[in-house]
């Protein structure tokens, strides 16, 4: 079992920057593929950024590269820092766990709790 809480969310203006965590912990952790996923109310959960279990391998989406960076260290935490973000990206933000490198929420085993990012104009 892999157990992930996410942290760092909060309010920020249109432009501004945040840095998500999320806190994996498990047996396995390493052996997982990671992403973030957002999902703003009245919509489905979408792709944001994934990185594979080694940090060798990232994806993004295309509304948020250039802008946002996923990445994973040693002591099993995943980041994602937002730069430049837009009132579009205001969304509850959730980090899961993957066996394959994946851009499918529905291939994803484990997801945290959610932190929620608000960005005003």
């Amino acid at each position: 079992q892999v157990q992930l809480v996410e942290s760092g969310g909060g309010l920020v203006q249109a432009g501004g920057s945040l840095r998500l965590s999320c806190a994996a912990s498990g047996r396995t952790v390493r052996n997982y593929n990671m992403g973030w996923f957002r999902q703003a109310p009245g919509k489905e959960r979408e792709f944001v950024a994934t990185i594979s279990w080694s940090g060798g391998i990232t994806y993004y989406a295309d509304s948020v590269k250039g802008r946002f960076t996923i990445s994973r260290d040693n002591a099993n935490t995943l980041y994602l820092q937002m730069n430049s973000l837009k009132p579009e990206d205001t969304a509850v933000y959730y980090c899961g766990a993957a066996p394959v490198v994946a851009i499918d929420a529905g291939t994803y085993d484990y997801w945290g709790q959610g932190t929620q990012v608000t960005v005003s104009s």
